[in-house]
């Protein structure tokens, strides 16, 4: 969550784009641009699912990772509704297992706001040197 932390602790809009493929924590963070500049090129694959994690060592803590990732879980079922407009229940469904979108269904599920075929389209130039033809 340290990327996700600094990208709110920041001043500036975090413009965000999907390429080839947005996984696990790539989603998340993805969703978590600032809204009106979360892109995602036309052939971009989506992939949302609960958290994941080893666990081991004894029962004692065993029982605390756990608890750790269901906590995890909650906080970011949550932060994901807020970002795409579903409702946490929604979120809770669909990331059970694995859930794959194309970049048109995860466009109508929220996770971003336009998908776009050229650096030019996104905001700032999607980090061109080349920005002119961006938007303004």
């Amino acid at each position: 969550m340290a990327i996700y932390d600094t990208m709110q602790f920041i001043p500036n809009d975090v413009v965000t784009v999907a390429t080839g493929l947005a996984a696990s924590m790539g989603q998340f963070l993805l969703s978590s641009g600032t809204k009106g500049k979360r892109y995602a090129t036309p052939n971009a694959r989506i992939l949302m699912h609960q958290p994941s994690g080893g666990i081991g060592g004894t029962a004692s803590d065993i029982k605390i990772q756990a608890e750790l990732i269901l906590h995890m879980k909650k906080v970011m079922a949550e932060l994901t509704a807020e970002q795409t407009g579903q409702t946490v229940e929604t979120i809770l469904k669909d990331n059970d297992r694995d859930k794959w979108f194309t970049a048109t269904e995860a466009l109508e599920y929220g996770f971003f706001d336009k998908i776009s075929a050229h650096a030019g389209s996104v905001a700032g130039g999607g980090g061109t040197a080349n920005s002119s033809n961006s938007e303004k």
